[in-house]
């Protein structure tokens, strides 16, 4: 089992600051977190979906660069609120761009400072200039319906401001076309095999299982260029040691203990959902690769803490889909959300449904949605 390092070890390996989020004088810290969601098929690779199907979790003043599904299609990734954040101990001005050479972005805010970009640049996106007004306390912007979003202002960060546009982060999404580094698959003995495709070592992975409430996991240990098999979870565990096991992993690999409390926070609901999925934490130089980063003036130092989550139909789901589609028992393939049309493509190749006439009309109304906006 993975055993997470102590807090007195954390605490002797972080910087030497004041108090958390207050960097020593004249410096500039920069962190950031973000998810990497993506569906496996039954080999354990990565199956194209729409991952912007169904409605919006986001406010209405998010900005949006493409309309929703209907412009993206298909992808293999989605890479889910990257949010970054900055401390510094007086006022300045920072430009900032992040590349996505294997995808595009989708959404983001505030403005990047030159409106909206091109067609042809979502492949890239940039803020500048980026004011950073620490100890200032603006009026951040809200929607009129509730949203995880905005937990992520829970943290002591820097406020910053682009054009007349306060937040306490930079956030963005996007979708990629990259395979993940981790596949998982039932191997025939019923155990599941998770198998390391990248070239740097997977160093903390979670199998999770929420069925019908109830829940289990499993730690995995430090995955290098092998394969582990694992046994299902029994499903006896409970959500706040897991949550807090999940915090203390991500203040080991970087981040501040209210940015972690604000990643969880932010996915309290979805990470924890119907299904079963993996979670790992995707090395740094995987990171940089996929998302390079530039911040002028360089920051004296920069955390990138990065969750990958791989969504797995497993038999006992298998068997409870098939069975809600010929009953029309919607409810449980609500539970489903955004993964139930991957889950159907999957199931479909070798299983002929008789779709009950409510199931029918639940699958076809899955695909009215669209962004919200705040003059609605």
């Amino acid at each position: 089992m993975y055993v997470l390092k102590t807090a007195v070890a954390l605490l002797l390996a972080a910087p030497a600051f004041a108090a958390e989020g207050a960097p020593a004088p004249a410096a500039l810290i920069a962190h950031e977190w973000g998810t990497f969601t993506s569906v496996a098929g039954d080999d354990g690779n990565p199956v194209p979906w729409s991952p912007l199907a169904g409605p919006s979790d986001l406010p209405c003043f998010v900005l949006h660069g493409l309309q929703r599904k209907f412009e993206v299609g298909p992808s293999l990734v989605r890479m889910e609120t990257p949010v970054l954040y900055f401390y510094t101990p007086r006022p300045m001005t920072l430009s900032v761009k992040v590349a996505f050479p294997q995808g595009r972005i989708t959404e983001w805010y505030p403005q990047t400072g030159a409106g909206t970009p091109a067609q042809d640049v979502y492949s890239q996106i940039a803020w500048n200039p980026v004011e950073l007004l620490p100890g200032d306390d603006p009026a951040f912007p809200t929607g009129k319906a509730a949203s995880h979003y905005y937990a992520a202002r829970n943290t002591d960060a820097s406020s910053l401001r682009i054009g007349q546009q306060d937040e306490k982060m930079i956030f963005y999404r996007g979708v990629g076309s990259f395979s993940p580094p981790v596949r998982p698959a039932f191997a025939s003995d019923g155990r599941l095999e998770v198998r390391n495709a990248g070239s740097e070592p997977i160093p903390a992975m979670i199998l999770f299982e929420n069925r019908s409430g109830k829940i289990g996991y499993r730690f995995i240990p430090h995955l290098d260029d092998r394969s582990a098999r694992v046994d299902t979870p029994e499903l006896t565990g409970d959500l706040e040691t897991l949550r807090a096991n999940l915090a203390s992993t991500l203040v080991e690999f970087g981040l501040y203990p209210k940015e972690a409390a604000a990643m969880i926070e932010t996915w309290r609901d979805s990470w924890f959902e119907e299904g079963m999925r993996v979670f790992y934490i995707v090395p740094r130089a995987k990171v940089d690769s996929l998302l390079p980063l530039a911040i002028q003036p360089a920051p004296t130092g920069i955390s990138r803490v990065f969750v990958g989550r791989i969504e797995i139909l497993s038999p006992a789901m298998r068997e409870t889909i098939e069975t809600a589609l010929t009953t029309g028992d919607v409810p449980q393939l609500q539970k489903y959300g955004r993964f139930l049309d991957p889950f159907l493509e999957m199931i479909n190749r070798n299983f002929a449904p008789i779709q009950s006439p409510a199931a029918a009309s639940f699958l076809r109304s899955r695909y009215n949605a669209v962004a919200p906006s705040c003059a609605q």
